[in-house]
């Protein structure tokens, strides 16, 4: 029987078997004491060092870093070309950036291809092909990475959506969110599915969504029931640029199409995790003044035409002085909507100063701190369907299905 005094090794099981439970009960708690001993030894020993070596803690932080499903994200190899295919994912700023490239490399490599031909001697070669393919080898595996190399690669999950990569092929397939003309200051019709009773919830949109508002849509036995291509022709008479439906399972909003009028394009999300403002800890009261809208992580074809159909129903101009902001934040292609109030004070002695992507404390914001209050709703969203016209019967350009999600590196967004 050990003693007292035994010390347990962290890493190796118990020394001996023992049938009484209370015993090895005990000889488990000792074991776990010393491993956390252990670590918190190594954890005061390794701050000590840093302490003394600034640059050992910016190595550790470098190498350090989460290998999340976002870092592994793997992405479809196909021509320039093929960057307006909706169902592929392509990210359009590298794409963009590898046209950038390849164009000043043929300036740099061929300035004169003729003054080449008569510097070249076809008897004297330089290298035999077998040397060319030795060279030309490790550029092929240099341009694949690993899981850990685009771990440790910035984070592009909190990058803005830049909406000036869109292809040409995708400005011509819709036309009317790509137009070059100004768009009109938007103006939204909200209503519901037939039955509903999601008055209250409908309501709460016309607060997010400005120059909006909700007209129920009567179900009545004795009454019309218009379809939605009847309402999108009525606002469209009546000169509304878009036409939000939400839809209801069990007296909860579960779904909401986005319809851009006068002919679509329609986008069809599902709804879940539905928090009203008043439900939410901390929570402040909106006001009218129109949100600054910011864009989030839409990086592929069918993510920038989802940004684009965003960008038409907020207007263009915010009023900062209300200091209200809605984020679309984009991750794993689901879209999570928030609304917030901010504030810019002055740093506190016991806060820290911010610190961008790479870890390192911002130079310009240095003393200056900003404070959210979330104002809500808050919901998250997740693209379903994009139809061409006003309905499904329309036509899909675009339709989400169960076996995309089986490889769980690759998104859609």
């Amino acid at each position: 029987m050990a003693s007292k005094n035994f010390k347990v090794s962290p890493k190796a099981s118990l020394p001996f078997k023992t049938a009484n439970k209370e015993k090895r009960e005990r000889l488990h708690v000792r074991r776990k004491k010393v491993r956390d001993s252990d670590k918190r030894d190594i954890r005061f020993r390794r701050r000590r060092e840093e302490d003394k070596d600034p640059r050992l803690r910016e190595a550790r932080v470098k190498e350090n870093v989460p290998l999340t499903l976002e870092r592994k994200r793997m992405w479809d190899n196909v021509d320039n070309d093929a960057g307006d295919e909706l169902g592929l994912s392509i990210d359009m700023a590298r794409l963009k950036r590898q046209r950038l490239e390849g164009e000043i490399t043929e300036v740099i490599s061929d300035p004169d291809p003729i003054d080449q031909d008569d510097d070249r001697d076809s008897m004297i070669e330089s290298g035999t092909d077998d040397e060319t393919d030795e060279k030309a080898k490790p550029g092929i595996r240099s341009g694949t990475r690993t899981a850990t190399e685009r771990a440790t690669s910035p984070s592009q999950s909190i990058a803005s959506t830049i909406l000036d990569l869109s292809s040409e092929a995708l400005v011509a397939r819709f036309p009317a969110l790509f137009s070059s003309d100004p768009h009109p200051i938007p103006k939204i019709l909200i209503t519901t599915s037939l039955n509903s009773t999601l008055h209250h919830e409908a309501r709460l949109l016309t607060s997010l969504f400005p120059y909006s508002v909700y007209i129920p849509r009567s179900a009545h036995h004795h009454s019309h029931k218009y379809s939605i291509r009847e309402i999108a022709s009525f606002a469209s008479n009546r000169h509304y640029t878009a036409l939000l439906v939400m839809k209801e399972d069990q007296k909860k909003p579960t779904g909401l199409t986005f319809v851009h009028l006068p002919s679509g394009p329609s986008f069809t999300f599902s709804i879940s995790n539905w928090i009203e403002g008043k439900r939410l800890p901390g929570h402040g009261n909106p006001t009218d003044h129109i949100p600054e809208l910011i864009l989030n992580n839409f990086r592929t074809p069918l993510g920038s035409l989802t940004a684009h159909m965003f960008r038409l129903v907020f207007p263009p101009q915010p009023e900062f002085q209300g200091r209200q902001v809605v984020t679309l934040h984009n991750q794993r292609d689901y879209i999570f909507v928030r609304r917030h109030r901010y504030l810019f004070r002055e740093k506190r002695a016991s806060e820290k100063n911010v610190v961008g992507i790479d870890g390192k404390e911002m130079e310009d914001v240095q003393g200056i701190k900003a404070g959210l209050q979330e104002l809500g709703p808050r919901f998250t969203m997740k693209l379903r369907r994009i139809d061409k016209g006003i309905q499904r019967g329309s036509g899909q350009e675009w339709e989400w299905k169960g076996g995309m999600e089986k490889v769980r590196t690759k998104f859609q967004l």
